[in-house]
C-alpha cells in the first residue's frame, strides 16, 4: 500500500471532492465523490457489468439498493424518462451524494433517501425493476431480509437483476430460487456475476 503524504496541504487536497466521468447506458454523466465512499476514483467494474447486460424501459419504476454516489441508478434514470428511479442506501453520505449528482446530471426523476434494506421505501409502490451492486458483507439474513422486501413491491413481471463477486454466486442462485422461484445467470465475468430472477405474474 502506497504511504500517504499527511501534510496540512496534502490533507487539505484529500478532503476535497473527486471528479468522475463515464459514459453509461451511452450517455456522458459526471459524478462527484469523496473518500469512504465505495469505489470513489472510477466506475467499479462490477456496475460496468451490471449496465451493459441489462435492458431498461423508459417507464420503469426502479429501485437502486445500495446506490453509493449514484452511478447506477442515474445511468438507468437517464434511460427511464417517463419513469422514475429511488435510490437507497443506509449511509447519509452516500445519499448526500446521489442526491447532488442527480441535481448536476438534470435527472429530475431520480431521488435517493436513507433506508437500512427497504425500512423506508413505500410499501405501496410498484416496482419494474430492482438492481443492486450488492454488498459482499451484509450477510446472508439481511440478503433475503431485502429480497422479500422487494418482491413485496415489485409488479407482476418485474426484474431484479443484481450483481456479485463471484463468490457469491450459488447463494444468490439457492436465494432468488427460494424467494422469487425462478433464477437466471445472465452473465459471468472474471470476478462478477450478473443474476436475475422474475415475479411471477
Amino acid at each position: 500500500m502506497p504511504a500517504i503524504d499527511a501534510s496540512p496541504e496534502s490533507i487539505k487536497r484529500l478532503r476535497a471532492d473527486l471528479n468522475v466521468q463515464a459514459t453509461l447506458l451511452g450517455r456522458p454523466l459526471q459524478f462527484k465523490t469523496t473518500w469512504g465512499l465505495f469505489s470513489p476514483r472510477a466506475i467499479d467494474e462490477g456496475t460496468e457489468l451490471l449496465l451493459a447486460n441489462m435492458s431498461v424501459k423508459s417507464d420503469d419504476v426502479v429501485l437502486d439498493i445500495g446506490c453509493g454516489y449514484g452511478p447506477l441508478g442515474l445511468a438507468i434514470a437517464s434511460q427511464c424518462v417517463a419513469g422514475e428511479v429511488h435510490m437507497i442506501d443506509k449511509d447519509f453520505l452516500a445519499v448526500e451524494y446521489a442526491n447532488r449528482n442527480a441535481q448536476l446530471n438534470g435527472l429530475t426523476n431520480a431521488k435517493a433517501y436513507l433506508s437500512n434494506g427497504l425500512s423506508h421505501v413505500p410499501e405501496d409502490i410498484a416496482l419494474s425493476l430492482v438492481v443492486s451492486n450488492l454488498p459482499a458483507k451484509v450477510g446472508n439474513e439481511m440478503f433475503y431480509i431485502t429480497f422479500y422486501d422487494a418482491k413485496a413491491r415489485m409488479q407482476p413481471g418485474a426484474q431484479i437483476v443484481v450483481v456479485t463477486i463471484n463468490g457469491l454466486r450459488q447463494f444468490v442462485k439457492r436465494a432468488f430460487n427460494d424467494v422469487f422461484g425462478n433464477y437466471t445467470k445472465v452473465k459471468q465475468g472474471k470476478s462478477y456475476t450478473i443474476s436475475m430472477a422474475t415475479m411471477p405474474d
